[in-house]
């Protein structure tokens, strides 16, 4: 939802008071007046919060039985002409609709009319989950350890859409990554020569320049910081970066390390020179806005040496930053940037968008990535796979509850502090979706209820997924399918694994849970998100799929239309550099 979008900005909103970002939290609460480019409203943070994590998971009864001539789901390859037709009809409207800038609302509700995106490697085999490819058409590298990682291999049985191959462009680029990756990473030669010259304060080296840096640190939610990593990953790719992550005890086990060789580690060791990295802030001394404010650090590309320039650079990327820290994202700054051997990335929102409006990239991404709406949907399934805790919570709630079912939809539901609306309004709000873009199955009354009951006839069994932070939701679609039979006699089950009620602010537990949630959403065959949530950009993203997503209520109402369906499956920018 990038694509058009830079020049619909909502205006300011002067009726509530700025809010205070929590570090290391679930929830970031932003300032209401700041002004967002894309399909946001705001800048705001992630779902991690709204994805609750509950001690005592609810779901509702189990499947009922099934005999043995019980209809299974058949994946045919019917669909894969009628794509590549539409998608060549597309093209030409796709570029009239593309080719200006339009406000986010009426991008979305055209793009409602596109089955596929343009210009991409369309992955037209969509094979069954039982002949999955585990490589995911060889986006992972063969030869790493199953029993270390269970869900690198195992989630691609899990996924019901893989709509984009990876480039042969892409697949090059991962592998020398993955080679520079281990030639760099902690504990060989390279990386305690580079870590000697920062202790040292000295500038960088020659040898220096044999290995680059980027370290992310943790920021905010769950769904920010995937987002934000994944994005620090794919800078990281353009410019010859080994990626290290800042490993917070929050952040702690959540994922397997997700590059090959045996001693190529993505965790930063305790020991880096650096101290109480999450601390740093837009007022940080070595902030690259701050040094530019201070003339310790030129943007002149021709007056900037390895020599000249500090031993590392940090970088605030996060919602707060000011005019100097965007330069960042223009082109002479990058190339200074090149010269500086340490770059300390924090940042909590998704800022590939920007990379394509650098010169020094564009061209690069373009073939990375034919199709723009596929780098997170690709580098999500590459860099991201549950450790086996959380992958363990994952697939135990889906084969109870989920795994019978012929079609999975996943309903991710957020109220936001500043866009809060009654839960009967929200409620209706969802309902209304659901009707308007035919999402939950209808239902029926009185005698046809009783009728429909026991005739099961060709309707699809259907599992419905909630995830919110609030049981209400839940509840009531519950009760709705429990007093009033689906149409058409399918069998419907209502399931939420969690709903804390409350934000828990910085436990591994909570984002344990959250992360499984994520994933279990990934899973479906359709998906219901909220606009503006990153919890909901993550889970389309893994998944492969354009979500139908419910707008964000304005001045207490509820929106109208309730919904528009996703333009892309990108993750939206929440903020336009200068």
């Amino acid at each position: 939802c990038w694509l058009g979008y830079r020049g619909s900005t909502p205006p300011a909103r002067q009726s509530e008071s700025p809010r205070i970002t929590r570090r290391n939290s679930t929830e970031t609460l932003i300032d209401p007046s700041m002004s967002l480019s894309g399909c946001a409203r705001e800048m705001i943070k992630d779902m991690s919060g709204s994805k609750k994590a509950g001690d005592h998971p609810v779901a509702d009864a189990a499947w009922p039985a099934r005999g043995a001539g019980a209809a299974r789901r058949k994946d045919g390859m019917g669909r894969a002409g009628v794509l590549l037709i539409v998608c060549l009809f597309t093209l030409p409207f796709m570029a009239l609709l593309f080719g200006g800038r339009a406000g986010a609302l009426a991008v979305w509700q055209n793009a409602a009319k596109l089955p596929v995106m343009g210009g991409g490697l369309l992955n037209v085999s969509r094979q069954s989950a039982a002949g999955a490819d585990e490589l995911f058409g060889g986006l992972l590298s063969p030869g790493s350890d199953r029993r270390a990682c269970l869900s690198r291999y195992q989630s691609p049985h899990y996924y019901k859409h893989s709509p984009y191959a990876p480039s042969p462009h892409l697949l090059r680029k991962l592998r020398d990554y993955e080679a520079r990756h281990s030639r760099c990473a902690p504990g060989t030669r390279p990386y305690a020569k580079s870590v000697d010259h920062l202790r040292s304060g000295g500038s960088s080296s020659k040898e220096d320049a044999e290995c680059n840096y980027v370290v992310w640190i943790p920021y905010n939610g769950l769904g920010n910081r995937m987002l934000s990593l994944l994005s620090t990953f794919l800078y990281a790719l353009l410019t010859d970066r080994v990626l290290l992550v800042h490993s917070t005890d929050d952040f702690t086990g959540l994922f397997c390390e997700p590059f090959p060789g045996a001693n190529a580690t993505w965790v930063l060791p305790p020991d880096f020179p650096v101290a109480d990295m999450s601390w740093l802030g837009v007022g940080s001394n070595q902030s690259y806005g701050n040094l530019l404010d201070g003339k310790k650090i030129a943007d002149d590309p021709a007056k900037a040496t390895a020599q000249s320039v500090p031993p590392y650079v940090y970088l605030h990327l996060a919602h707060d930053l000011r005019r100097s820290d965007r330069l960042f994202y223009c082109n002479d700054d990058q190339l200074v940037l090149a010269k500086v051997n340490w770059l300390l990335v924090q940042n909590d929102f998704y800022f590939v968008p920007a990379l394509y409006d650098m010169a020094e990239f564009e061209a690069e991404l373009r073939k990375l990535f034919p199709a723009k709406e596929s780098v997170a949907h690709l580098l999500g399934r590459y860099l991201f796979h549950p450790s086996n805790s959380v992958w363990g919570m994952i697939t135990r709630y889906y084969h109870t509850y989920m795994a019978q079912a012929e079609e999975r939809i996943g309903v991710q539901i957020r109220m936001f502090s500043w866009a809060t609306i009654p839960v009967d309004d929200m409620y209706g709000q969802i309902m209304a979706c659901s009707r308007q873009e035919h999402i939950l199955p209808d239902v029926v009354d009185g005698d046809a209820a009783a009728s429909s009951s026991h005739v099961h006839g060709g309707s699809k069994s259907k599992a419905i997924l909630i995830a919110s932070l609030q049981a209400d939701y839940y509840d009531r679609i519950k009760s709705t399918y429990y007093e009033h039979a689906a149409k058409g006699g399918g069998m419907v089950g209502v399931f939420q694994p969690s709903h804390e009620e409350r934000q828990i602010m910085g436990q591994r537990p909570h984002n344990q849970k959250a992360l499984a949630e994520i994933y279990l959403l990934s899973f479906s065959d359709v998906l219901l998100t909220t606009g503006a949530s990153t919890f909901g950009y993550m889970s389309s993203s893994l998944a492969g799929l354009r979500p139908t997503m419910l707008m964000v209520p304005e001045d207490g109402k509820v929106p109208e239309p309730p919904c528009v369906r996703a333009v892309s499956m990108e993750p939206c920018f929440h903020m336009m550099p200068d």
